[in-house]
């Protein structure tokens, strides 16, 4: 038997943060050594902060980074390490490795593969490493390898797959294992997605199993840099056997996985293989090192992080799961004192207020109050509390804001939920000032503004007038405002520019208002393992959604205005995602909704790609968003579109045509 003990870390990094990206990085290595790990992988980029946008390409960010490199190398002592950040050589910017071992660095993985897809960027600031080449780069008086190298410590061998590496099908690992690797490292900073853990088990397992070695994936953790967040969820396997897999959506700083590996025993599994070794000078590629690992026991070699399937969730729990952890990342790295919402009593803004409640309920059942409360250090008036609900009272207010349109089951049903989450709850009467606005317009116009000739006006003055008390709320307790507007809505532009979208922070911008009001009726009823659940939702659920801006005589609901909501996520689903043209999309339909009559398919589908087409100036100036999945909306990391477009009409034209041949 030769017994080593693998661990990879996950990091809740910010951008830029010199010490405190430094502090997590040395607390990993000192928890790494105090459980007698060999070797430690961190994340990807995480010396600068994997979201440091072009700020790569500030020498002074390079010349920094080095520096930080230059203080943990010596807290490395018998161990194996390796951490990661950019690397400028021969002009170039690469995103690079180092491993170091026993405070000695002995070389540079640079990045071969760089996704520049939806949310990923890379390509912008750093370049891709070409396979099968080697440098040489020279810091101070040093010079180490750099680029398509690996590592052989003793007679361990140590190869890098590096993020978006491992997901391309001519991975790196194809030719390390033709070097007899024993172990790949995959420093990665991969974004949560629903059911993308699926997906990194896949390439890790088969990676492991058909690489004949131990595998190692450390992923960041948290809401690093505004709109990506990070599920951790550390996976360590050998040859196609998962050993340990850590907690997914933490609010730690520092975690780490760890796992005992048999590296004789996966040799003669890939002894075993029938790949082809391959014969070559390894001078250049292979970096050597007289490392010797300590020895680890028999006895020793039980695993503490054993595989557990509670790291998949089902999708609601992931939602909340992914949300809090992102809303509480963005709170105190922007140190903002809690947050405000103004609580209409619809289903949007309840969603955004359960959240909210539910992260201080995870925060808490995941680090403990008091380091719940010491993350949130320069937040002094929540020092004192001792259970969530006081806590909620100090960092959650909510304000329901009524006009002469409003009624009593949504104010009911905001009082009911901010009671139920322990809320600060104010009710603000925005009527006299919507009447003031309607009364200067009229006196100026000199006629009165009606519902029939200025329909639109009149309803979006009064979400308009709602937006400045709260932002004041806000200022006062200098916390951050949290917009209201969901993707479905954004699509088609059904939100009042500086009204509901008003805010610093748009939490649900980037999820369908269909699976909204199902994840509310979940809440309700099931919710969190049957036990963490909210039944003052119910009120909300038997509502109709209602912009609640016409005269109720009028009884208006969102999905008259628009279309129905299923409708919508499917004509949107269709034209966004899969970038479908107008007919495409209605013949579509006709198979997905036979409910609804061919006239009244070809006018909602006509509606959509019109309202897409006039309201991207509005997706332009939503607040940020968290992404969430491939049906992201936002125009600066996933979904661009031009503000001015020919809106469709040519394609509109025929579908016009082919619906009149269908009749």
């Amino acid at each position: 038997m030769k017994l080593i003990k693998l661990g990879g870390v996950t990091l809740n990094q910010i951008p830029l943060h010199w010490e405190h990206n430094l502090k997590n990085i040395l607390d990993a290595i000192a928890i790494g050594r105090s459980k007698k790990v060999s070797i430690l992988c961190l994340p990807e980029l995480c010396i600068t902060g994997y979201g440091c946008e072009d700020a790569f390409y500030a020498p002074g960010v390079h010349a920094t980074a080095l520096k930080m490199l230059e203080r943990i190398v010596p807290e490395t002592e018998n161990m194996v390490v390796s951490v990661g950040l950019p690397m400028m050589y021969q002009n170039h910017i690469f995103n690079t490795v180092c491993l170091i071992a026993n405070k000695d660095i002995l070389g540079f993985v640079a990045k071969q593969y760089l996704p520049g897809d939806g949310i990923h960027y890379e390509p912008r600031w750093f370049t891709p490493w070409p396979e099968n080449n080697v440098s040489k780069i020279k810091i101070g008086e040093k010079t180490y390898p750099f680029g398509d190298i690996f590592f052989k410590l003793g007679d361990i061998k140590i190869g890098f797959e590096v993020c978006e590496d491992a997901w391309v099908s001519s991975r790196p690992g194809v030719k390390l294992h033709k070097y007899g690797i024993d172990i790949i490292l995959n420093p990665s900073a991969s974004h949560f997605a629903f059911d993308k853990l699926k997906v990194r088990k896949r390439f890790v397992l088969e990676g492991s199993r058909a690489f004949g070695c131990a595998y190692v994936y450390a992923n960041m953790s948290g809401n690093e840099a505004g709109r990506a967040i990070y599920d951790a969820g550390t996976l360590i396997a050998s040859v196609g056997e998962l050993k340990a897999v850590g907690e997914r959506l933490i609010f730690d700083d520092v975690r780490l996985t760890a796992a005992v590996i048999d590296i004789e025993d996966n040799r003669v599994k890939q002894a075993q293989s029938s790949v082809q070794f391959k014969f070559a000078d390894l001078t250049d590629i292979c970096v050597e090192s007289s490392f010797s690992f300590p020895e680890i026991l028999p006895e020793e070699s039980e695993n503490e992080d054993k595989p557990w399937e509670a790291s998949s969730h089902i999708k609601e729990e992931e939602f909340t799961r992914a949300v809090s952890l992102g809303l509480f990342d963005y709170m105190r790295k922007s140190y903002s004192k809690g947050f405000v919402i103004s609580l209409s009593g619809g289903a949007d803004s309840a969603a955004i207020a359960s959240i909210c409640s539910m992260m201080i309920r995870f925060g808490i059942e995941s680090i403990g109050l008091e380091k719940y409360k010491a993350k949130l250090g320069y937040f002094k008036e929540i020092q004192d509390c001792q259970t969530a609900e006081e806590i909620a009272a100090r960092m959650i207010t909510t304000a329901y804001q009524p006009t002469e349109n409003s009624g009593s089951i949504t104010r009911n049903a905001a009082s009911g939920l901010a009671k139920a989450i322990n809320a600060t709850h104010l009710e603000l009467d925005v009527n006299k000032i919507f009447k003031g606005y309607t009364n200067i317009i009229s006196e100026k116009l000199g006629r009165q503004l009606s519902w029939e000739t200025d329909d639109i006006a009149l309803q979006n003055i009064q979400a308009r007038v709602r937006a400045p008390s709260v932002w004041m709320l806000a200022n006062i307790n200098g916390a951050l405002l949290l917009s209201t507007s969901n993707r479905s809505e954004a699509a088609v532009g059904y939100a009042t520019m500086d009204g509901d979208t008003s805010g610093g922070l748009s939490p649900i911008a980037g999820i369908d208002k269909a699976f909204l009001r199902s994840w509310l009726r979940w809440l309700e009823n099931e919710g969190i393992q049957g036990e963490i659940k909210i039944p003052a939702l119910k009120a909300i659920n038997e509502q109709q959604p209602t912009a609640e801006l016409r005269p109720a005589e009028s009884k208006q609901t969102d999905e008259d205005d628009l279309m129905p909501y299923d409708l919508l996520d499917a004509i949107e689903e269709a034209a966004i995602r899969d970038k479908k043209m107008p007919l495409e999309s209605f013949q579509l339909l006709l198979n997905q909704f036979p409910q609804y009559n061919r006239l009244q398919l070809k006018d909602w589908v006509i509606r959509f790609y019109r309202l897409w087409c006039r309201n991207q100036w509005k997706r332009e100036r939503y607040a940020p968003s968290f992404h969430l999945d491939d049906k992201n909306l936002d125009p600066k990391t996933w979904c661009r579109f031009p503000i001015l477009s020919g809106g469709f009409d040519y394609e509109i034209k025929e579908l016009e045509a082919y619906f009149s041949k269908l009749n």
